[in-house]
Formats: C-alpha cells, sequence, structure tokens
C-alpha cells in the first residue's frame, strides 16, 4: 500500500529516488582489521623504544676513512658484503694522503688593534706539534748570512755568538751613528710582516732602508721575503708569538709562548721561531701582554736571547712588561715602543701620531714608532719620512735606536 502511494506521488517521467544502502562489513572482518592495527602499533612502539638509533632514523651516508698507516691499494679484509666493501675502498683510494708538508690556514686576531690576518703556515700540523714540526724539514739558510754566527738546532739553524761576533751587531744596519748622537733620532718598526707577500713586499720596496722590519714566523716562506728585506738594506728582528690576556679567544698563532708551560717548553717552541729565517738583529713580542708580564716564564727567554747576541724590542703594548729589568739584567740592547702610529688607521690620526713621535723624539732624544703594513700606514709614513730630515730629526735603525737609548 505504501509502495502504491509512492508510485502515484512520483511525478510523471520521473523514477522513484533509490534509498541508499550502507556497507556494512561482517563482525569477523573489524575484529580482524582492529586486531592488525594494534599489531603494527606495538610493533612500531617496540622498534622506537628498543632500537639504539641515536640518529632517529635520520638518513645515513656510510664513507670508507682509510687507517693511517694503510697503503692506498691495500686489500680490504674478507666480509660478507664483499661488492660494498670493494665499492668503497675504490673511492677511498681516489683520495690523496695527507703529507706532513700540506698547508694550512690560520685567522690570528690582533688584541690590539681587532686586525684579522690569514696565516698559511707551510709546516702543516708541525707547527701545532713539536716532535712533528721536528720532523720536518728546517728552512733554508738565507743569502748573505755569516755560518759562524748559526748553530743546528732540531729545528733548523739558529743564532749563536762567535767569539767577539754577535747578531745584534753584524746584522745591524747602516746607520751615522756619530749623527745620531747629537741630534733627535726616530726609529720606525712595521711588524706582522711575513704573512701575505704583498704588503710585505710593499713595506719592502716603499719604505726607506732606515725603516726596521719585523717579522712573524709564520707565513708560507717568510726566510725567502726576509731575504728580499735584508738585500733592500731593511734591518729586521723576528717577532716571537706570546700569551696575551685572553689566550685562546685572542690567539697569536702555533707554538706561541704560554705561562702555563714549563721553562723547557717554552725553550722549545723558542728554538721552532728561531729557526724559521736568519739574518735578525734582534727578537720582538708578537702580542703577549700576559707572557711578557710575567717574570717567571719572560726571564729565561730574555737570557736565552742575550747568550745568543740579539736584541729584544718591547712593542709597548703591555704598561706591566717586566721587558726593561729583564734585559737590563742580561746586558743586552733592549728598545720600546713609544707611539702606535696606527692604531686608528685613517690619514689624519696617522698624520696626528706621526707628530706625536716627532715632538716625543725633540723633547727625549730617541722615540720609537710602531705600525702595521696597512697601504694608508706605508704611504703615509713614506710621506713624512721624506721631510723628517728638514725637520732637524734623523730617522735611523731601530738598533741606533736601541744603542743611544742605552747610553743616553
Amino acid at each position: 500500500m505504501t509502495e502504491t502511494a509512492d508510485d502515484l506521488s512520483t511525478p510523471l517521467g520521473q523514477d522513484k529516488p533509490r534509498r541508499k544502502r550502507r556497507l556494512r562489513l561482517p563482525f569477523t572482518a573489524m575484529q580482524l582489521l582492529a586486531t592488525l592495527l594494534g599489531l603494527f602499533l606495538v610493533a612500531f612502539a617496540g622498534f622506537a623504544i628498543f632500537n639504539k638509533d641515536p640518529l632517529g632514523g635520520e638518513p645515513m651516508t656510510r664513507l670508507a676513512i682509510r687507517e693511517p698507516g694503510k697503503a692506498a691499494d691495500e686489500k680490504p679484509a674478507a666480509s660478507g658484503h664483499g661488492q660494498e666493501t670493494k665499492q668503497e675502498n675504490k673511492h677511498e683510494t681516489k683520495e690523496a694522503p695527507k703529507q706532513a708538508g700540506d698547508q694550512k690556514t690560520v685567522t690570528m686576531i690582533d688584541g690590539s688593534t681587532g686586525a684579522r690576518h690569514d696565516v698559511v703556515i707551510g709546516a702543516g700540523d708541525a707547527a701545532d706539534k713539536g716532535e712533528a714540526a721536528a720532523a720536518s724539514a728546517p728552512p733554508p739558510v738565507m743569502a748573505g748570512i755569516d755560518q759562524k754566527l748559526l748553530e743546528k738546532s732540531r729545528y733548523g739553524m739558529i743564532p749563536v755568538v762567535a767569539g767577539d761576533l754577535k747578531p745584534f751587531n753584524v746584522y745591524a744596519a747602516e746607520a751615522d751613528r756619530a749623527k745620531a748622537a747629537k741630534m733627535p733620532v726616530v726609529a720606525i718598526v712595521i711588524g706582522g710582516l711575513g704573512v701575505g707577500a704583498a704588503k710585505t713586499t710593499d713595506a719592502i720596496m716603499k719604505l726607506p732602508p732606515a725603516v726596521t722590519l719585523a717579522f712573524t714566523p709564520y707565513g708560507s716562506d717568510p726566510g725567502k721575503l726576509a731575504e728580499r728585506a735584508r738585500a733592500q738594506r731593511h734591518e729586521i728582528f723576528l717577532q716571537i708569538p706570546m700569551e696575551p690576556y685572553d689566550f685562546p679567544d685572542n690567539d697569536p698563532g702555533p707554538q706561541t709562548l704560554l705561562t702555563s708551560l714549563s721553562a723547557d717548553q717554552n725553550m722549545d717552541r723558542l728554538y721552532w721561531h728561531l729557526s724559521r729565517m736568519q739574518g735578525y738583529a734582534g727578537l720582538a713580542n708578537f702580542m703577549g701582554a700576559r707572557f711578557i708580564a710575567t717574570d717567571a716564564a719572560m726571564q729565561p727567554i730574555i737570557r736565552e736571547a742575550a747568550k745568543r747576541g740579539l736584541g729584544f724590542f718591547d712593542d709597548g703594548a703591555s704598561p706591566r712588561s717586566i721587558a726593561p729589568q729583564a734585559t737590563a739584567s742580561a746586558a743586552m740592547p733592549f728598545g720600546k715602543g713609544d707611539i702606535a702610529i696606527d692604531a686608528v688607521p685613517t690619514p689624519t690620526e696617522i698624520d696626528r701620531a706621526l707628530n706625536k713621535l716627532e715632538s716625543a723624539a725633540r723633547e727625549r732624544g730617541v722615540a720609537v714608532g710602531t705600525a702595521s703594513a696597512l697601504p694608508v700606514s706605508i704611504e703615509r709614513i713614506g710621506a713624512w719620512t721624506k721631510t723628517l730630515g728638514d725637520r732637524g730629526i734623523l730617522l735611523v735603525p731601530l738598533t741606533t735606536a736601541m744603542l743611544k737609548s742605552k747610553s743616553s
């Protein structure tokens, strides 16, 4: 009866709407699906809990690393994954083994100026480890060096006294010392050389011979640049990296002398530095505010330098330096920087610092300025030195200023 009524109420020409039927799974199929889902969740949880994977399933790449001392063509040990091992060994033979002479770059930050220097260390890791450095080839002896003033060490040739001959006197640049004794003199020391051939060459070629050049023991071949400086009649000093107060955040470089090391350990590092080049008249600190102010650490270094006939130059950056007293006790030539010429590296400030240096020379008879090999520094110092004589002041090498200071 109901079906008939529906048929009568349906408009002509249209089919009767059909009722939708729900898809119902048998009760047993629902149970099976729930069981499978539960088993999956249990298995996943168990894998996550008991699997010792610190990377949490992140993608990984396996690389073969050859053990030190193994030849590149050494056959791999037998393995159940023979094909994979063979393939990995094939890849590793393509890599050249790292040699002891490989170069590395160290970034040094000057604590006083904030300047950053990328230093290429020719001896690679040997510069960081005394034993490895001892095994590296020693630097060649530079031209024009008196062989009598050299002594063999485990790192190479280092300076020594020969009779009455001392490196300080033999390698001091020529100067009119009689004239220097009668008038105010100024010495200028350009430091941080040997790191960067271009700026070192600019200092060598663009500044007058009376300007003293101080070399760090770093760089790919500091001896060759030092040799060129001597050929241009510049006097050279060797800068020794020493510990600053904020070491190691502020790191002078490999083989730095440290207050935490024993006297023998620092002496070994000193010999490494001394062997990097020859022909220097004396030593200078490279950074080192803490070390140069620590009597127990500094005294052995000063005594050794004096024994080897060298002078010592303190750049003046550390007000607590004990170098003046230590060098006086060792009866060795000493000098100290008075003004940092390019502490603010702008033409105006450099010119102002040079004027102060000139005034100090007139007041005390001797004044020493320090600077780096920045292009602006070299340009302003070069222009200043051209007219210095007209103003009654003599530009002299550092050794001459040191001797005048000692006699006055």
